[in-house]
C-alpha cells in the first residue's frame, strides 16, 4: 500500500512538473519570446520555490524520478541522428571540434564563475 502510495505521488508530482512545462511552451509561443518555453519553466520553478509558493516536498520524488529516467529522454535525439549520417560523414570532424571545444570552455568558465563565488564566501566568513 505504501509503495502505490509512492508511486501515485511521484506521478502527481510529474503531472505537475509536465503542467507548469506545457504552460510555459504555450506562454513563450503566445508571446513570442527568444527564450525556449523549458528555460522559461525551469526559471518559474526556481522563483517558485525560492519564494515557497510550492516546496520542494511538493516536486521532490516526481524530479527524482525524471532524473532517474534522463537517460531515456536522449534515445530520440540519438535516433533522431541517424537522419543525418551524410552531414556527419563531410562535417562529423567540425562538428566534433565545436562540440568538444564548448564543452571544454563551459566547464572552464564555470569552474572559475565557483571558484571566485568560493573565495568571495570565504573571504567574507572572514
Amino acid at each position: 500500500m505504501v509503495k502505490l502510495r509512492t508511486i501515485a505521488l511521484s506521478l502527481l508530482q510529474v503531472i505537475l512538473l509536465f503542467f507548469i512545462s506545457i504552460t510555459m511552451n504555450q506562454l513563450a509561443e503566445l508571446l513570442h519570446l527568444p527564450i525556449p518555453g523549458s528555460i522559461l519553466g525551469i526559471i518559474v520553478i526556481f522563483a517558485l520555490l525560492k519564494t515557497n509558493v510550492i516546496k520542494l516536498t511538493w516536486i521532490e520524488k516526481g524530479a527524482n524520478l525524471l532524473l532517474a529516467e534522463l537517460l531515456l529522454f536522449f534515445i530520440p535525439s540519438a535516433v533522431g541522428i541517424m537522419k543525418y549520417i551524410p552531414l556527419l560523414e563531410s562535417d562529423g570532424v567540425r562538428i566534433l571540434v565545436v562540440v568538444i571545444a564548448s564543452t571544454f570552455i563551459v566547464m572552464l568558465s564555470s569552474g572559475l564563475i565557483a571558484s571566485k563565488i568560493t573565495n568571495r564566501k570565504e573571504s567574507k566568513a572572514l
